[in-house]
């Protein structure tokens, strides 16, 4: 019976660098997964928090001009 977590030969890590990312993950990893039809339109991090950062601007302008009561 095969083990679950077996390590096959095609992984090579010997010019892994270990704890290479370890201080941003400390700092806190916030990982979103983007349906494929959007990452087409968005292919990168910088267009995403860009559309993200118009998109609370256009909501913090919206809420501004709601008058309650």
């Amino acid at each position: 019976m095969k083990k679950e977590y077996e390590m096959l030969p095609e992984y090579d890590f010997s010019n892994g660098i270990r704890g290479k990312y370890a201080k941003r993950y400390k700092e806190g990893v916030n990982i979103v997964k983007i349906d494929r039809d959007i990452s087409k339109i968005f292919p990168d991090t910088k267009s995403v928090n860009e559309a993200l950062r118009t998109l609370i601007h256009l909501m913090s302008i919206n809420q501004k001009n709601v008058q309650v009561g």
